[in-house]
């Protein structure tokens, strides 16, 4: 698997990713995700295999009191790419770019009933902080996980 950073020419890839991970109305929507994708602001790590795109994460970065935060947009691979590591090496992609990037946490929201990106969020060290009611289109609820980053030495 070649892990690499996203350029424009993925675009119509990843949205092909997009719409078989998710129908409407969760998904993106094709503009929205054009922007964040493209976005200065916004880290984007593709995976693909045998030159094939298997799945990618998305995350952007904003500056709150704090320091600058972190937050995950989406991770996703192919349902026939699962269960191989794939979301796990993003997520640790995605971690120590916004890392680098002086982020100094963290965070996303997650399906409540989504129990296999729980699990992943939580064996990065991920804490549920809170939940959020009726936020997805089908009135499901989601978790509010987040996590501290250490500032590189």
């Amino acid at each position: 698997m070649l892990y690499r950073l996203y350029t424009p020419a993925d675009f119509p890839a990843l949205y092909a990713i997009e719409e078989i991970c998710f129908q409407p109305p969760f998904r993106f929507p094709r503009r929205y995700m054009r922007r964040l994708a493209d976005n200065p602001y916004t880290i984007t790590w593709i995976a693909e295999d045998d030159g094939q795109m298997a799945g990618f994460a998305i995350a952007d970065c904003g500056r709150e009191i704090e320091g600058i935060i972190a937050y995950i947009q989406t991770i996703e691979v192919l349902p026939e790419m699962r269960g191989q590591g794939i979301g796990n090496e993003l997520l640790r992609r995605i971690e120590d770019s916004v890392r680098q990037g002086a982020a100094r946490a963290i965070w996303l929201h997650v399906d409540s009933q989504n129990a296999g990106a729980i699990r992943l969020y939580e064996s990065h060290g991920f804490v549920c902080e809170g939940r959020k009611e009726n936020y997805y289109p089908h009135g499901g609820a989601a978790l509010i996980y987040s996590k501290p980053l250490e500032p590189l030495a």
